[in-house]
């Protein structure tokens, strides 16, 4: 990060960027990796390629999490639309959810998080737009640069596949209708 932190002039703007990145990279993981399926890896280059282009416009930019949320956005849409439509990922069935102990949070979280990796990652970015972000159609539209009806008809489609992946989650579903 020194390397980029020359594009920062002065060291207050130094100094406020490393709080930020301090203080937001956490959430910027968390996000990331929703973006990407999970995907450790891919989540934390989608959060280092999205610092590195905020940090060369740092100074003229007044929302720098906003920014870099939508920087997040629509790289990972990009890698979407240039790695084209990719197979089914194999993945290791869930656990059975039979008895709702302690660890049902958890085991639901596990599904959410396998049932999202196996969406394309234009699905993903909508639904966490939509439901993690809490986004309105119209701002994601913005965001994504697609029309509200693309958004809706995306989501729509994205949450009937979640319910034929990952039936265990109809429950949970159910409370976004």
């Amino acid at each position: 990060m020194s390397i980029l932190l020359e594009v920062v002039v002065d060291a207050a703007d130094e100094q406020r960027f490393r709080e930020f990145v301090s203080a937001r990279s956490p959430a910027l993981m968390r996000l990331g990796f929703l973006l990407t399926g999970g995907d450790q890896h891919a989540a934390e280059d989608l959060v280092q390629t999205a610092l590195a282009k905020l940090v060369t416009r740092w100074r003229k930019v007044e929302a720098p999490e906003a920014y870099v949320k939508q920087i997040m956005y629509r790289q990972q849409v990009s890698r979407w639309r240039a790695s084209g439509r990719r197979g089914e990922v194999v993945q290791a069935s869930p656990p059975e959810l039979a008895d709702r102990d302690l660890h049902h949070q958890s085991e639901l979280r596990l599904v959410l998080r396998s049932a999202l990796s196996r969406l394309t990652a234009r699905q993903r970015a909508m639904l966490v737009l939509r439901y993690f972000e809490d986004l309105p159609e119209q701002e994601i539209a913005r965001v994504l640069g697609c029309s509200v009806g693309t958004v809706r008809s995306t989501v729509h489609r994205s949450l009937a596949r979640l319910r034929v992946i990952a039936p265990e989650l109809a429950q949970v579903m159910e409370v976004t209708r």
